[in-house]
């Protein structure tokens, strides 16, 4: 019955609906580029600095044990509400799994690897492009799929700070002990971490090297 009630909402707000869900979308999927894009390189550059690494990793496992919400909650007195102090939590929760991800795959690789790499005259570039990335990416693409996981279920917190997306309608079915309004938000939100789960592990089985 309160299945039926939420289709019903959805086919009377549509233009709501998918409004939430193309904003909580955009906001998802503009967090995980960005931690990607800021995490992915600087885990690999710190698995050859082990000082610096050392100090980067402890602040990235203290990242790693912050509830969602408290994260959301530091970022509104700085920054206000709306999209943009969201889209920066989300960021912030996702660089700890990706860039500890990242650094510790490359640490594993086997340095008999990168030395005979280095004996056929290969670069650092050329040994990282070529050796260190294809042997790293499973646990790399673990990290990047623990992170998507993360934002996607923490961008329903958003809602909290004024970012939009489907949270709103969780909010709202709170409120006002609407459960049909609460259901609209809730299982849309449980599919998309659901589905992202999916797509990442099926990435990271398709662009893990064969012979690994």
């Amino acid at each position: 019955m309160l299945l039926i009630e939420a289709w019903q909402f959805i086919l009377a707000n549509p233009g709501r609906f998918f409004g939430a869900l193309a904003t909580h979308v955009a906001l998802s999927a503009s967090a995980l580029a960005l931690a990607i894009a800021i995490a992915l390189p600087t885990g690999v550059w710190l698995a050859g600095t082990r000082r610096a690494a050392l100090l980067a990793i402890a602040a990235a496992n203290i990242g790693r044990t912050l509830p969602s919400l408290a994260v959301l909650a530091l970022v509104m007195p700085l920054l206000g509400t709306g999209f943009m102090p969201s889209l920066f939590a989300l960021t912030l929760l996702a660089l700890p799994p990706i860039l500890i991800n990242s650094y510790t795959a490359v640490r594993q690789v086997d340095p008999d690897v990168i030395d005979a790499a280095r004996g056929m005259g290969m670069t650092r570039a050329e040994v990282v492009r070529k050796v260190e990335l294809p042997i790293a990416t499973p646990v790399i693409f673990a990290g990047i799929r623990t992170a998507a996981v993360q934002v996607v279920s923490g961008a329903v917190l958003a809602a909290y700070i004024g970012g939009g997306g489907l949270g709103d309608f969780i909010t709202a079915g709170i409120a006002m002990m609407a459960l049909p309004q609460l259901l609209v938000g809730a299982i849309p939100a449980t599919l998309l971490s659901l589905g992202a789960d999916r797509l990442f592990g099926g990435l990271q089985r398709a662009l893990t090297p064969k012979g690994l």
